[in-house]
């Protein structure tokens, strides 16, 4: 599985125009083959990070390189971001727990 980590803050005052762009992305990005999972969460200094997961390296490649996704990023750097950093992860190992399920 490939994670990326995208952490990034808003330009002051453009919430209400990232947002909708932001939920298109969203539902692009689940719709590629490939597509494992992904979650947002803003910490209260206003950083957001988004985590975006992908069975392959190609699948991730394939979302990153899409036109429509290509067209956001562009914005993203014109518009919306005051900075980004992006990490693109290759996950190792995995544990889980999950209480409800456990004897």
């Amino acid at each position: 599985m490939i994670v990326t980590i995208f952490r990034s803050r808003l330009m002051p005052d453009i919430a209400g125009d990232y947002m909708p762009l932001a939920e298109r992305m969203s539902e692009l990005a689940a719709t590629m083959p490939g597509y494992v999972f992904h979650k947002g969460f803003v910490a209260e200094d206003g950083e957001r990070v988004t985590l975006v997961a992908f069975e392959s390296a190609e699948a991730q490649r394939a979302w990153a390189q899409h036109p429509e996704h290509r067209q956001a990023q562009k914005q993203g750097r014109d518009r919306f971001y005051s900075e980004y950093h992006i990490q693109v992860c290759e996950l190792v190992r995995e544990s889980k727990f999950n209480r409800t399920t456990q004897n």
